[in-house]
């Protein structure tokens, strides 16, 4: 019920100062963000390079031990066509005539020749291994290239944060603490309308008749209006809330001493 009341009493003129002072402290939030620039995107794309760099590292290095298994395999039939060839060779020995030597011999020959092209395949998987090994070399060294980046932007940012977090978080502060003064319909408008805006600026002031920031000029009348402080009035051209110059240097002033600026 307290809440209820104190919104009531509120008057517009009160509310639109309690708006310009959240928009001052916003805005020193959106330099003190900007200061940081690019820096958080770049951590956060050179992590995500990293992530990759290592998945295709290990993809690679999963295809050198399937190379490898797959010389093992073909290790061991060589040594079951030796077996097979002493046993043929053992065989010949004991032969009654020339055609089981004969048939004997082709068998030898057919098992040489299966070595042969076993010892042939292990050559070109050794190639493909070597081949790999140098590519996990290269991709090695690019990820440690990138870790050492990725620390330096760490620390940058870290300390850019550093050198910002007290006021940073001292403004947060005081930007939930004027939140408070505002009602909620106002607070989710003004919202709305600085996430719409390029500069972050839901509420500006009039000054030589023009908003500022723009070559429109306000009517007379408009002018008259706003300077009253009796409603909340918006821009027609940018939807940005309007208010008088006088009270946007008092509250300029007021902050900048606020903020020990």
């Amino acid at each position: 019920m307290a809440t209820n009341k104190k919104a009531d009493t509120t008057t517009v003129e009160d509310k639109l100062r309690a708006l310009y002072d959240l928009q001052i402290i916003d805005s020193r939030l959106d330099e003190l963000k900007n200061l940081r620039g690019e820096l958080p995107i770049e951590v956060e794309d050179l992590e995500n390079e990293i992530v990759g760099l290592e998945k295709r590292i290990e993809k690679i290095e999963d295809e050198v031990v399937n190379l490898s298994n797959d010389i093992k395999v073909k290790n061991e039939l060589n040594k079951n066509s030796e077996s097979q060839i002493k046993k043929y060779k053992t065989q010949q020995e004991n032969v009654r005539n020339n055609r089981e030597f004969e048939a004997l011999a082709k068998e030898i020959e057919y098992q040489e020749l299966e070595i042969q092209l076993q010892n042939k395949k292990i050559k070109e998987i050794n190639a493909k291994i070597d081949f790999k090994k140098n590519q996990i070399e290269e991709q090695q060294s690019k990820l440690a290239s990138l870790n050492n980046h990725l620390n330096h932007k760490k620390s940058e940012l870290s300390n850019l944060i550093k050198e910002t977090e007290n006021e940073e978080n001292f403004l947060l502060e005081k930007s939930k603490e004027l939140s408070t003064k505002i009602d909620e319909r106002l607070l989710n408008s003004y919202h709305k309308i600085r996430k719409s805006s390029k500069n972050g600026l839901a509420i500006t002031s009039i000054d030589r008749g023009a908003v500022v920031g723009s070559f429109f000029t306000v009517p007379p009348q408009k002018q008259v209006e706003i300077a009253s402080r009796k409603k909340i009035i918006l821009d027609e051209h940018s939807g940005k809330i309007l208010v008088d110059e006088y009270l946007a240097k008092e509250e300029l002033e007021k902050m900048k001493e606020f903020l020990g600026k």
